[in-house]
């Protein structure tokens, strides 16, 4: 099968890694398609407004550009439309509403491409063997894939991204510069997880809060720690466990 990656990328070009068969890029930058295209003897570069069709079409953009992207790229896929944007509810919603004849399932590598492989949550808006073939070809890559609703898909990654990267955030934030000699494990263990998310790109992260929050949780409950009396502390250290 023909794919058609839209995103150019370390999401796109990660998964041109673990297909087999001819691929094409498309990018708002032709440059960055061009680029990825390099990378691959199969692989080519397209215009991302072309008419030419695909039998997949695998949107790999920032979460904020998924839905407009699903929209206006869905008519160039023959078999399946598929996305590894990192939220499932909104693109699913629009995948089914412009490609309701169309396999349509929504990928989420729960890893940054540098670290593959790894765990992929899948949710299956419309299935069928096209895209059981990209499943299978994930799983031969020695990913580990975990079935789950976009609904509680989209719901657990309001902790396991918006909270967890606004901690460390906040946490990098407030600390102040200290003696490596005085270090406990624990701030060594925050230390290493404040460089790890900083060490990405800033508007990965600006788009994940905007899509699943998380900040407003952690000041909240920062707020109640700071008000807190012993016996209240107690309590909310208990809650905490």
């Amino acid at each position: 099968m023909d794919v058609l990656i839209v995103g150019a990328g370390a999401v796109g070009r990660w998964v041109a890694t673990v297909l087999d068969g001819p691929v094409a890029f498309a990018d708002a930058d032709e440059d960055a398609a061009v680029n990825a295209a390099a990378e691959r003897s199969d692989a080519r570069a397209v215009p991302l407004d072309g008419d030419q069709t695909f039998d997949v079409v695998c949107v790999a953009v920032p979460m904020r550009a998924a839905t407009d992207v699903i929209e206006t790229q869905a008519d160039r896929a023959n078999r399946a439309l598929v996305d590894c944007t990192g939220s499932m509810e909104a693109p699913l919603d629009v995948m089914a509403s412009v490609a309701p004849d169309l396999e349509r399932v929504s990928y989420h590598p729960l890893f940054a491409p540098e670290h593959a492989p790894g765990r992929i949550a899948v949710s299956t808006g419309e299935g069928g063997p096209t895209t059981d073939a990209l499943t299978a070809a994930f799983e031969a890559a020695d990913n580990e894939l975990v079935t789950v609703s976009a609904t509680e898909h989209d719901e657990a990654m309001r902790t396991i991204q918006g909270r967890t990267h606004a901690a460390i955030l906040a946490f990098g934030l407030a600390a102040e510069e200290v003696p490596d000699e005085l270090s406990t494990p624990v701030f060594a263990d925050l230390e290493a997880l404040r460089d790890r998310v900083t060490g990405g790109t800033p508007g990965v992260y600006a788009d994940i809060q905007d899509v699943f929050d998380g900040a407003e949780a952690i000041a909240a409950a920062a707020s109640q720690i700071a008000d807190a009396d012993r016996e209240a502390f107690a309590a909310l250290y208990d809650d905490a466990r």
